[in-house]
Formats: C-alpha cells, structure tokens, sequence
C-alpha cells in the first residue's frame, strides 16, 4: 500500500515562490507516474503537473507552464511541485497523486480516476 504526504502550503505573495514535497511511502516499486492536482472552492479538480517516474518526462497546463516545475528526488521517494511567478488565481487546495500497478502513463493524464492513491492535500493561498 502506498501513502502520500503532502506539506509545504501556506499563504504567499503574489509573484512568490513554494516548493511543496509530496513524500511517498510503503510500496512504492510499481509507480509509473505522479501528478499535481488543485482544487479552489466552487471549481473542479485541475490537473498542474505529472512526472513519468521512469524517465522523468513532465507534462503541464497551459495555464501553469513555465510557472510551475515538477521533479522527483528517488533517494527521498519524495516528489517536489516548484511553484514561481505564483498569482492569487493560483490560490487552491494541492493534491498529489500516484498511480499504482505494472501500466502505463494515462493520457490524457489530467483524468482524476486514473490514479489510485491521493494525498490529504496543502493548501497555498496567494495574495495580490
């Protein structure tokens, strides 16, 4: 079973960076890829970043490239979301997200159901 921590929220101001971590825990051999989930209140579920554990492609949003880094720490099993430039649009509750097995990336990869383990969240507020 794998467990997912995330911390490093809080508020900021705009044009501000974060860099939250994601620590991963338990069985974590069969994990093909993470991702970076935001949700603000009233709004769906956005996917911002996904990493490909195995060869560390990165795939983003319009709405977060250039902005935003995803990057992985194998000696940690910690998975880091780089947030820069950050806008107070950008004010959400962040999840990460792993999916499990001996399978393939899902693409699209935005598609929430298609990961199976999801962290408590951290929330980043930023203001003007």
């Amino acid at each position: 079973q794998v467990q997912l921590v995330e911390s490093g929220g809080g508020p900021v101001q705009a044009g501000g960076s974060l860099r939250p971590p994601c620590v991963v825990s338990g069985y974590t051999i069969n994990i093909p890829c993470m991702a970076w989930f935001r949700q603000a209140p009233a709004k769906e579920r956005e996917g911002v970043a996904m990493i490909r554990m195995g060869d560390g492609s990165t795939y983003y949003p319009d709405s977060v490239k250039g902005r935003f880094t995803i990057s992985q720490d194998s000696a940690k099993n910690t998975v880091y979301l780089q947030m820069d430039s950050l806008k107070p649009e950008d004010t959400s509750m962040y999840y990460c997200a792993a999916r499990i097995g001996w399978v393939g990336c899902p693409m699209p990869w935005q598609v929430e159901y298609r990961y199976h383990t999801w962290g408590q969240g951290t929330q980043v507020t930023v203001s003007p």
